[in-house]
């Protein structure tokens, strides 16, 4: 299993996929809590198909947190994102699935993940490099 990093920009995606690509190892970009709803899935899209397109060696996916908008849910498959998080009620949850799993994705609880948030950090890449090093005093993401 990778480590996730929750990225706000594509500079903060970038740093991530380099501090991967430096470490030889996978990761997780995750958006923030809800970005799904405020943001949106073609925004996300595109902001990792230009980072993955500067880092195409590192073994990366995404996962688009969608909180408990299910239409965000939704679009989100739709427009291609493999992997959607989702924190709305169990038996809309369970219809999305289906969706997802027809679509070739998946949908995935957005409670209780470990991951690296970047929002604060002021070396994204140095913040990065030590989570994914695994180095626990990185975690708040504050380097």
């Amino acid at each position: 299993m990778t480590r996730r990093v929750i990225v706000h920009s594509l500079d903060q995606a970038r740093a991530a996929l380099r501090a991967a690509a430096e470490l030889g190892v996978g990761v997780t970009l995750a958006s923030a809590a809800g970005a799904g709803a405020y943001a949106g899935p073609l925004w996300f899209k595109a902001l990792i198909d230009a980072a993955r397109k500067a880092y195409p060696e590192v073994a990366a996916d995404c996962v688009l947190d969608c909180a408990e908008e299910a239409g965000s849910a939704l679009a989100a498959l739709r427009a291609g994102i493999a992997r959607v998080g989702f924190s709305g009620p169990p038996d809309v949850a369970a219809r999305l699935k289906a969706i997802a799993a027809a679509l070739g994705a998946s949908l995935e609880s957005t409670t209780g993940s470990d991951a690296l948030d970047l929002v604060d950090a002021r070396d994204p890449y140095q913040a990065a490099r030590a989570y994914l090093a695994g180095e626990s005093a990185a975690k708040s993401g504050r380097l």
